[in-house]
C-alpha cells in the first residue's frame, strides 16, 4: 500500500514521465508561422503588381523620372533575363528555377515556427511570384515574358521592388543563419534559455 501511494505521488509531480511526451513536444514550439509567412508574401506580391502596372501605364516610353537626381531614377525596361540583365537568353530556365523555389517554400511552411524566417521566406515568396507572374503573362509570352524593371541605380542595375523583396529575404535568411536560429525556432528558444540561465 505504501509503495503503491509514492508511485501516485510520483507521477503526479512529473506527469510529462507518463506517456504522451510526443504530444507534449509538438505545443512548446508555438503556434505555426505560415499566416505570417502568407499575409508578408501576399503584400510583397501586390504591392510589386500595382507598382509595375503603374510604371508600365504612366512611364513606360517616356523620359527618366529623377527621384535623387541622377543617382536614382524611375526608368521602365524589360528584362528577359535575371537581376542586373544576366542571362537574356535563358529566360525559361529562370521561369522555372522561380517555379522551384515557390515550391520549396511552400513545402518548407509545414515545420516553420519561427517569426524571423516567416518574414525572409514571405519575402522570398512574394517576390518570387511577382517576376513569375511577369514571366507568365507578359510578352512575348509562352514561359519567356519580359520582367518589368524599374528603379534604375546608377552605376548598379535596373530593378523592381520584387527584386528587392528578394534581395531582403536573403539578407534576413543570412541573418538568421547567422543566430543560429531554426525555422522551428528550436534555436531561439536555446538562446532564450542559456540567457535566463546565466547568473545576473
Amino acid at each position: 500500500m505504501t509503495h503503491s501511494r509514492r508511485t501516485t505521488d510520483a507521477e503526479a509531480a512529473d506527469p510529462g514521465d507518463s506517456g504522451g511526451g510526443g504530444e507534449q513536444a509538438e505545443p512548446a514550439r508555438g503556434r505555426r508561422r505560415v499566416l505570417l509567412l502568407l499575409a508578408v508574401a501576399g503584400c510583397a506580391y501586390l504591392i510589386d503588381l500595382c507598382s509595375k502596372l503603374a510604371v508600365v501605364e504612366k512611364l513606360e516610353y517616356r523620359d527618366p523620372v529623377p527621384v535623387l537626381g541622377a543617382w536614382l531614377e524611375l526608368r521602365v525596361t524589360r528584362n528577359s533575363g535575371a537581376a542586373f540583365g544576366m542571362g537574356g537568353a535563358m529566360t525559361i530556365l529562370f521561369t522555372v528555377i522561380a517555379v522551384a523555389v515557390v515550391v520549396a517554400i511552400v513545402r518548407l511552411a509545414r515545420k516553420l515556427y519561427s517569426a524571423p524566417w516567416a518574414i525572409a521566406l514571405g519575402l522570398l515568396l512574394g517576390g518570387a511570384l511577382g517576376n513569375l507572374t511577369d514571366r507568365l503573362f507578359r510578352s512575348p509570352g509562352g514561359l519567356q515574358g519580359a520582367v518589368v524593371d524599374f528603379i534604375a541605380v546608377r552605376g548598379f542595375s535596373v530593378m523592381n521592388l520584387a527584386d528587392w523583396a528578394i534581395v531582403c529575404g536573403g539578407v534576413l535568411i543570412v541573418f538568421c543563419s547567422f543566430r543560429g536560429w531554426e525555422l522551428d525556432d528550436t534555436g531561439r528558444k536555446a538562446d532564450d534559455a542559456t540567457a535566463g540561465a546565466a547568473p545576473s
